[in-house]
C-alpha cells in the first residue's frame, strides 16, 4: 500500500510539468519595448595632422582656417582607423584625420578620431 501511494505522490508532482506547454522552435515573442534617452549630436571636422605634436595632444592643420586647432585626447580608445581598429602609433605629419566631437548643450567633447 505505500508503494501505491508514494507512486501516486511522485505522478501528481512529475504531471503538471510534463503538461506545462512549451514554445515552438521559430517561433517569436512581440514584445513592445520602450527606450528613453537624450538626443547627442555628432560633428565632424576634417584636416591633416600638423608636422608638430605635442605629447597627448592631436595639432590638426583644417584646410578652411589659418590657425591650426590643438585637441587634448586624454585615455585610450581616441584614435581609429577607418575600419574601426585602435591605433597605437604616433599619428605622421601630413596624415589625413577627421575628428568626431559630441554636442551636448553648450558643451563639445572629443568622441573620436578616424586616421584615412
Amino acid at each position: 500500500m505505500k508503494k501505491i501511494i508514494v507512486i501516486l505522490a511522485c505522478c501528481a508532482l512529475i504531471a503538471p510539468l510534463a503538461s506545462a506547454k512549451t514554445p515552438k522552435k521559430g517561433t517569436t515573442a512581440d514584445e513592445a519595448i520602450t527606450v528613453t534617452g537624450t538626443v547627442v549630436q555628432t560633428t565632424t571636422e576634417g584636416g591633416v595632422a600638423a608636422n608638430y605634436q605635442p605629447a597627448r595632444t592631436l595639432v590638426v592643420n583644417e584646410s578652411f582656417l589659418n590657425d591650426p586647432r590643438r585637441y587634448v585626447l586624454e585615455g585610450s580608445g581616441h584614435i581609429v582607423n577607418t575600419r574601426g581598429e585602435l591605433v597605437h602609433t604616433p599619428i605622421q605629419p601630413g596624415t589625413h584625420v577627421r575628428v568626431y566631437f559630441v554636442n551636448t548643450g553648450d558643451s563639445r567633447a572629443i568622441d573620436h578620431v578616424v586616421v584615412d
